[in-house]
């Protein structure tokens, strides 16, 4: 062991706010923490591989430089999704042989990336993705799945699920993710952490824009709601030219952390979507039905409702009308920067058969299925308006299945229905949604209860669960495989 193992030790379950302070305070340098972090991912990636490219040593020339960004987290450690967000002349393989073996590399730095950096965060690597985003499961073929460390036999969930394992696994405090249909919350159900997915527009997506992934965000995934309200204080904010940009927050949202909620009037959905075969796993339904119990008694009132436009048959099909356009044209674009065309020897299954539906869809059908989903955020958004604050649902059908259970074929299919139910509907209509980690089944598996609110209401989603931690407090619960 090395002169700063033992301060590797204390630092090690701290969260990101602690380990900053520490920094402040002068009791750790940013190169012990990064040297730390290091040691972590070394000892503990072989069992999950969680991180699928390692930029230490430029990490650890970061960390000793002495113009390192001075921000609310300056020196801490920090990884990043292996989609998006990209550093110009650093790898980014979306999880993709076709990218990982033409060595794709990013021309240009992200607005998000950039403000990661200037936060003070020192990236030490990216993190494992399914193909694209593809599915939400990461087990990508160009590197392999990513293990949950609740338990080594099941899926991280996806598509941020590299992010999640490591968070989890205490090998950084937070990570970076994107959320298309649920992959932030989905994987952070999996992986016991909180995730949000912000309001549409409110982390900027430049050099993609709005227009072009009308149902996706970037965010993060944590171990405390303070690091993520944190997060959202300096990666927020709208840069000229931005298509959709929502109203700013009233206040910082590290201020909200611990602020009063006031009564709250809020909707419970203890059951599976209408159209949705099967039943709700009874792990799933107690946790929202534990949760609704422990808001009662804080105060809130909570009854059984939900928007009614959740049960039409016809809304689980609006996403799948876009998502597989918007796949294909990322694809496309990759396929333009490299001048080479993608086919079956270098793409997954699942991304095909995406790929096979979007083939068929024309131009007039995608701008039908974009007009569906507008109609559906104003229903949808009707509901809050008629005086509810939350919607609470689970973040997931089911308990987290076992790796390989997970895909878009016909054997699979039912299972990874059942284990996306309820994260989508906030990707179309723009909403916020946070997944926190409120329940653990008999198995000592993590179960994620959703919450959701209005139309750029993070503020109300960020007190609530201030809340919920200082009354039923997480963070202590580790799982088995970690640093």
């Amino acid at each position: 062991m090395d002169q700063h193992s033992t301060h590797f030790l204390n630092v090690t379950t701290l969260d990101a706010t602690a380990q900053a302070e520490l920094v402040r305070r002068r009791e750790a340098s940013p190169a012990e923490l990064v040297d730390a972090a290091i040691l972590r991912i070394q000892k503990v990636n072989p069992q999950l591989n969680a991180v699928v490219w390692e930029r230490f040593e430029k990490a650890r020339e970061e960390a000793r430089s002495a113009h390192l960004p001075e921000g609310p987290f300056t020196g801490v450690p920090f990884l990043t999704k292996d989609l998006g967000c990209t550093t110009a002349g650093e790898p980014d393989s979306g999880g993709s042989r076709f990218l990982k073996e033409n060595g794709y590399i990013a021309s240009v730095t992200t607005e998000l990336a950039r403000r990661i950096k200037a936060a003070g965060f020192i990236n030490l690597g990216r993190t494992n993705s399914p193909e694209l985003g593809s599915v939400p499961t990461t087990e990508p073929l160009a590197w392999g799945p990513t293990r949950n460390p609740w338990d080594l036999t099941r899926t991280a969930a996806g598509s941020s699920g590299g992010s999640c394992a490591a968070v989890a696994a205490l090998m950084v405090p937070v990570a970076h993710g994107s959320d298309g249909g649920g992959s932030i919350r989905i994987p952070s159900a999996a992986c016991g952490l909180v995730g949000l997915k912000p309001t549409r527009g409110r982390i900027n997506m430049w050099p993609s824009t709005e227009w072009i992934s009308p149902v996706s965000v970037q965010g993060f995934q944590t171990r405390t709601v303070r690091d993520l309200a944190a997060c959202m204080d300096f990666a927020c904010g709208a840069l000229p030219g931005d298509p959709m940009p929502p109203p700013e927050p009233a206040r910082s949202y590290a201020i909200e952390v611990g602020a009063s909620t006031g009564q709250l009037r809020i909707g419970l959905w203890n059951r599976l979507p209408a159209a949705i075969e099967g039943t709700l796993h009874p792990e799933c339904q107690r946790a929202v039905e534990e949760t609704g119990k422990l808001l009662e008694s804080l105060g809130h009132h909570v009854e059984l409702a939900h928007p009614p436009i959740l049960d039409d048959p016809k809304t689980p099909t609006i996403f799948n009308r876009i998502w597989p356009v918007r796949l294909l044209a990322a694809l496309q674009s990759f396929e333009r920067k490299l001048e080479k065309k993608a086919g079956p020897d270098n793409l997954d299954p699942d991304t095909l058969h995406w790929l096979d539906r979007a083939h068929g869809v024309s131009a007039a059908e995608y701008l039908l299925a974009l007009e569906d989903m507008d109609a559906f955020t104003r229903a949808f958004a009707g509901w809050w308006q008629s005086g509810y604050d939350v919607l609470v649902t689970p973040v997931t059908g089911m308990v987290t299945p076992k790796l390989g259970a997970l895909g878009m074929d016909s054997a699979r299919l039912k299972t990874s229905a059942l284990w996306w139910p309820f994260t989508a509907f906030f990707n179309m209509s723009g909403q916020p949604a946070i997944s926190l980690p409120l329940h653990w089944s008999e198995e000592g598996l993590p179960v994620g209860v959703q919450l959701g609110a209005a139309y750029a209401r993070e503020d109300v989603l960020i007190r609530l669960a201030a809340q919920l931690e200082q009354t039923r407090p997480w963070n202590g619960r580790i799982p088995p495989v970690h640093a």
